[in-house]
Order: structure tokens, then C-alpha cells, then sequence
């Protein structure tokens, strides 16, 4: 066996909720290890920032280091019917002061490792190109893990607290079989890169564009820099595939012919690259850690894209779990019951967002009369879409739910307890 290496806090995954984590945690002084399976930068999708992002940007002392990026400035939102009709834009300056105001549609690559960059410099220790195998548990106690390099040395890595953040993968859940799938919002997404595609003008350049097609499915439309566009689309799979089609290129190229306003923005550019595809199977954690375990991120819980909320609410965990673990090593109690708040306010967020995404699919759900009835309901519908997600939507969903099903919370992920019987809720 290989002679075990000791830390303070072990974190899987240097995405942004691993990253931010770790450096907030480094920055307090404790020795932070972050073993990363890819060697950065990688690629990755999910490039729209919510202007939410802000609060754990400011934290992490990124906030100038962003204004001064190339990334491409993103002041709102807008939907758009299958005809090419498109919405009032949904403006965050309309909710908030222009720090939060404006934020950025970035470049995965590129923002991952200046998140990881910088937990490295606040004094984080990160193995890349190294994966995690296992975890060492004792008595329901995790007590680290096991790793293998890139050369097939065996690793071992002690410390009273780990951490995963290992994204969709969802390391944890999947070895400990917490992964529960979400009941409804099963969808498959096809996408590619173009450059030279059409951009709205002024303010609108940089806006998040999502595009109605047939059966409540959708593409986004995300202007980046180096005159790039990210554009999918995302639908029930029995959809995507009808008339027999299986290439993603062809599922792509005829779903352009659903809707005019993004047939209308592609038609001048170059398609780039190559065409991805994956089944966006949004998922939550039985639990969300136990007794020297906490999950963050992804690893967490996965939900649909629509709305890009997954960066948001992995820099959102990745803070709030950097302050618990670090309130566990002042009072040296990694204990379960202290994740108990931390669980309720991640949970009460991802509902809030969960509820909206709901009825986005329903099919007689509409943003527009919604809010031609209910004028008063633009701003919380903003509120959310910005990822200002703890707080009181209930009139809103009161609303919503004239034309539209309002899932009850999922009953999991609260932590789990060694004093109870092991539960979903």
C-alpha cells in the first residue's frame, strides 16, 4: 500500500463549485488537496453565467480579473416562438444595481482555469490528470480517499474532511448509489460551435437566447467571443430521433428548420467542430454527505440546463460548502448534523429553480401569459433567472400553477445521519 499523504480538506474535481471551494479554504489557511482527473484546460460545456455569479466572484477576488476578460458581456434573457417571434428580454438591470447587472458568457476552458488558477494561488494543492478510485470509510466515517496518476501509481490521500465535487459524474453518489434520477426532466441535447453567426444589436449582442422547436423542445443560442456562438438543442429524446435520424449532425441540421429566428441567425455563419450529443438526465443525491463527506456542485444534484443555472449553483455550493467545512475544522466536529443548514438552503434553491423548469416544459405554459396577466410576475420570474433563488416565490408559483404542474420538492438530500435510520429525506 502506498504511504497515505495528510490534508486538511480533500476536494474531488477542480470545476467551479471544487475550485472555489478550495480556494476559499486555502485562502483560511488549511492545507487543500484538489485532485482533478483531466488535465486543464479541458473542455466543457455550460458557458452562460447568471448574474448571480457575482457574489461568489467577489469572493473569490475575480470580479476585475472578469471585467478585464474577453468574455462577452450577457445583460439578459429572451424566448423565442417557433415562428422567430421573440420576447420582451427579461433585463437583470431591471432587478438589480450594474455590478450584478452584467455578467458574462465565457469559455469554459478558460474560465475553469482561472477558477482553478486561482485556488492555486491562495495556496491549494492540485494533482491533475489523477482520478479517484475510491474512498477510504470506517465505521460510516470517510476518511479520506484513493487515487491513481496518470502513470498508474497508486495514491493515497488522509484528511478529516473530502469534498466532491466531480460534476455530472457524481462520484460519490454513484460508488455509495445516492444517485436518485429525476422523475420528469429526462431530455437529450445535441450541440455544436458556429463562427460568423448573426448577432442581435447593442445590448442584445451578449443575451442568452432560447428558441422554442415542437413538443416544448429548445435551442440555445450563446454569443461568445472570438466570434463564436454555442447553439443546441435539447427535447425528449422520441423527438430528436423521430424519423429514424441517429447522427447528431442530422438531428441538429433539420431541428434548424423548426424554429426561424435561429434558421435566420445561423444561415450567415460556419458551422465549426464537431456536433456532441448526451442525455441531460437531471438527477439529485439520496444525501448530501455524512460524517467527514459533503457533496457540492453537480455531484450534488443535476438540473436542466434551460436556464443555465449549473454554474451559478456550483460557485453558490462551493462557498457556502468551503464556510462549513471550515466552521467544522474550528470546532474539529465533521460530524453529518452540521451539514443540515447547509442542505436546506442548496435544496430551497434548486426547487425554486426546479419549479420554473417545470413550467418551461409544460405544454401550456407561456412566459408571456404569464406576465400579460400577471404583470407583477416579471420581476420574480427575473429574480430566478438571475439565480436569486433563496427566497420567497410562492405567489409567483401560486400563478404558474393555473396553467402548469408545480412539482413538489424532491425528498432528498439532506445529510446522513449515523443517529437515524438511513432515509430519503
Amino acid at each position: 500500500m502506498p504511504t497515505p499523504s495528510t490534508f486538511d480538506t480533500i476536494v474531488i474535481g477542480a470545476g467551479p463549485a471544487g475550485s472555489s471551494a478550495s480556494a476559499l479554504l486555502a485562502e483560511r489557511g488549511l492545507r487543500v488537496l484538489v485532485i482533478e482527473r483531466e488535465k486543464f484546460p479541458r473542455y466543457h460545456i455550460g458557458e452562460s453565467l447568471l448574474p448571480f455569479t457575482c457574489f461568489p466572484l467577489k469572493r473569490l477576488g475575480l470580479l476585475e480579473k472578469m471585467r478585464q476578460s474577453v468574455f462577452v458581456k450577457k445583460y439578459s434573457v429572451q424566448f423565442v416562438s417557433p415562428s422567430g417571434k421573440a420576447s420582451q428580454p427579461f433585463y437583470f438591470s431591471t432587478r438589480y444595481e450594474p455590478e450584478v447587472a452584467q455578467t458574462w458568457q465565457v469559455l469554459r476552458s478558460e474560465f475553469d482555469q482561472i477558477l482553478m488558477e486561482n485556488a492555486r494561488s491562495k495556496g491549494a494543492e492540485v494533482l491533475e490528470e489523477t482520478t479517484v478510485k475510491d474512498l477510504i470509510q470506517e465505521d460510516g466515517r470517510t476518511l479520506g480517499v484513493r487515487a491513481q496518476a496518470k502513470n498508474g501509481q497508486l495514491l493515497e490521500f488522509r484528511a478529516p474532511m473530502t469534498l466532491d465535487c466531480s460534476g455530472k459524474e457524481a462520484f460519490v453518489p454513484m460508488r455509495l448509489n445516492w444517485r436518485v434520477r429525476e422523475p420528469k426532466l429526462n431530455k437529450v441535447a445535441v450541440w455544436t460551435y458556429y463562427r460568423g453567426a448573426k448577432r442581435d444589436a447593442g445590448i442584445e449582442e451578449g443575451a442568452t437566447t432560447v428558441a422554442y422547436v415542437p413538443e416544448k423542445g429548445w435551442f440555445w443560442y450563446i454569443p461568445q467571443h472570438r466570434d463564436m456562438i454555442s447553439v443546441g438543442v435539447v427535447a425528449e429524446g422520441k423527438y430528436l430521433t423521430r424519423d429514424g435520424l441517429r447522427e447528431p449532425r442530422d438531428i441538429f441540421n433539420r431541428e434548424i428548420e423548426q424554429n426561424l429566428w435561429i434558421k435566420d441567425h445561423l444561415s450567415r455563419g460556419t458551422q465549426v467542430g464537431q456536433h456532441f450529443i448526451t442525455s441531460e438526465y437531471s438527477f439529485r443525491s439520496k444525501y448530501c454527505g455524512s460524517d467527514g463527506l459533503l457533496l457540492a456542485g453537480d455531484s450534488f444534484g443535476f438540473l436542466d440546463p434551460v436556464f443555465s443555472s449549473g454554474v451559478m449553483l456550483a460557485l453558490k455550493s462551493g462557498t457556502m460548502a468551503a464556510d462549513v467545512i471550515h466552521e467544522a475544522h474550528v470546532a474539529q466536529d465533521f460530524s453529518a448534523e452540521r451539514f443540515t443548514e447547509y442542505s436546506r438552503l442548496l435544496r430551497e434553491g434548486i426547487e425554486n429553480m426546479r419549479k420554473l423548469v417545470y413550467a418551461f416544459y409544460d405544454p401550456n405554459f407561456s412566459f408571456r401569459k404569464l406576465t400579460d396577466k400577471y404583470p407583477d410576475t416579471t420581476g420574480p420570474i427575473t429574480d430566478c433567472l438571475s439565480g436569486d433563488v433563496n427566497k420567497d416565490f410562492s405567489r409567483l408559483y401560486a400563478a404558474v400553477a393555473e396553467s402548469a404542474e408545480v412539482p413538489e420538492p424532491l425528498p432528498y438530500g439532506a445529510p446522513l445521519l449515523r443517529t437515524a435510520e438511513p432515509s430519503c429525506v
